[in-house]
């Protein structure tokens, strides 16, 4: 845990808060995502599948990063779709957490493809110090 400069000296502050900023780029750098989500209705024989899975690590891009998404669909109708895609940049929303956005096409089976739009849930979600300091 890092804490406030009131709980150390000047010395100890700043090899704490060197210390405190590796760990946050290490967790940043390391941190994954929770996903879920349903793919469009397919036209030809109308059914859809549902899909969930965790993403990859932080691929550094840009000024921010992104992650590799990859699952299997459930098995609707007789089959499953395949999802391999990268997520858009971080989105902050609020308190240093973020999402990301994915939209795009799943692998084509059985004659056909589906769209998936959804957003990433935030990372490392039961970590509630940040949120009652």
């Amino acid at each position: 845990m890092c804490f406030d400069s009131q709980w150390r000296d000047d010395h100890f502050h700043r090899d704490f808060d060197k210390d405190c900023d590796f760990r946050r780029r290490r967790r940043q750098r390391n941190h994954v995502h929770e996903f879920l989500g349903s793919t469009s209705i397919n036209d030809n024989r109308p059914h859809n599948h549902r899909f969930a899975g965790v993403s990859g690590r932080a691929i550094p891009w840009g000024r921010s990063h992104v992650h590799e998404i990859f699952t299997r669909t459930d098995s609707t109708d007789g089959h499953f779709h395949f999802i391999r895609d990268v997520s858009g940049e971080a989105i902050p929303v609020g308190n240093g957490r973020h999402i990301h956005f994915v939209r795009g096409r799943t692998s084509f089976d059985d004659g056909h493809r589906h769209r998936y739009i959804f957003g990433t849930l935030i990372e490392d979600p039961i970590d509630f110090n940040d949120f009652f300091d």
